[in-house]
């Protein structure tokens, strides 16, 4: 079962999660399979950027859509997480050309250095004229000055994001194949009296000890274990002589919010014109959905209802006059 697992140290600023997708993330191929797989790199990636969108949205309890995106000039044009509240997610990405094979987040999306990393926080209540928050960071190292070393992991760029935009310390691993999605994240929370990353100075690089330690630990979990242990069995692998409080895990699930009304209405942003030329063409409207795989098909006589006012339909069958 796909579950995600919060817990603390007790006695230490740190706190971690720990999230595991299996069906859930076999029901994202098996949808995926009807449009098309994508090669096993992009699924890779996809995986991890689900994982570690479900430990941020769990990580700040946002009461909004955590929007994940990788966008760039490689082959992998843009990948998408996206997870609610509720740790629904969906996952989709735009593939142009051929992916090279064991191509890694270089090759794929940041090819001639163009590659960014954008996290958007949408509120589900938001007022009057109030925009999405997004963070947008480069996919290189830019803590060594003018050097621009290109980070080759999706977990390297989160750390450079939460270090350079929250100024709190994290450690992400994440991994994923075609049947399993994971990731463990540790976080060192704010002391009090000595901000974020505490004091600095020569004797205090303003990493806690607690969490360098425990942080340390995390780096010893291989891919392999991530992906093929239980979260129980992580969290005694890596920390069997911590204190550690677990809290009761919360269930991921993929889910998608598209519907036929949205596919409506995005036909009539497009127009009449647009909509009554591929009916010519095609002899009717077909659109899939980039998340789910679900298509979507519009005929005549529904692109004609739908450029019809409402006043001017006619009333449904049976309707009193």
């Amino acid at each position: 079962m796909s579950e995600l697992v919060k817990f603390l140290f007790e006695g230490l600023p740190v706190r971690g999660m720990l999230v595991r997708l299996t069906s859930a993330w076999q029901e994202v191929q098996r949808r995926r399979e009807a449009v098309g797989s994508h090669p096993p790199e992009v699924t890779v990636l996809l995986g991890e950027l689900a994982a570690a969108g479900l430990l941020m949205q769990g990580n700040i309890k946002f009461n909004g859509a955590l929007v994940l995106q990788i966008f760039g000039d490689g082959p992998v044009k843009i990948a998408v997480a996206e997870v609610q509240p509720d740790l629904h997610f969906r996952v989709t990405a735009t593939v142009v050309g051929d992916v090279p094979p064991g191509a890694k987040l270089e090759a794929l999306v940041n090819l001639h250095g163009q590659g960014r990393c954008a996290i958007t926080l949408d509120p589900l209540d938001k007022l009057p004229g109030q925009q999405p928050y997004q963070g947008v960071v480069p996919l290189f190292d830019t803590t060594q000055g003018e050097q621009r070393e290109p980070l080759q992991q999706v977990q390297q760029v989160l750390e450079h994001y939460m270090l350079q935009s929250e100024q709190l310390d994290t450690r992400l691993i994440l991994a994923a194949n075609a049947d399993v999605a994971a990731g463990l994240l540790i976080q060192r929370l704010p002391v009090e009296g000595l901000g974020n990353l505490g004091p600095r100075n020569e004797d205090d690089i303003g990493i806690h000890e607690g969490f360098n330690r425990v942080a340390m630990l995390a780096t010893t979990l291989t891919r392999d274990e991530l992906l093929s242990l239980q979260p129980q069995e992580i969290l005694y692998r890596l920390f069997s002589e911590e204190t550690v409080r677990v809290f009761e895990p919360a269930t991921p699930r993929f889910t998608c919010t598209c519907s036929r009304e949205r596919v409506r209405n995005m036909l009539r942003g497009l127009g009449r014109d647009e909509s009554d030329s591929l009916i010519a063409e095609r002899g009717e409207v077909e659109v899939g959905c980039e998340f789910c795989g679900l298509q979507y098909r519009f005929d005549a006589v529904d692109v004609g209802e739908m450029f019809t006012p409402a006043q001017d339909q006619p009333p449904a069958s049976g309707a009193v006059q």
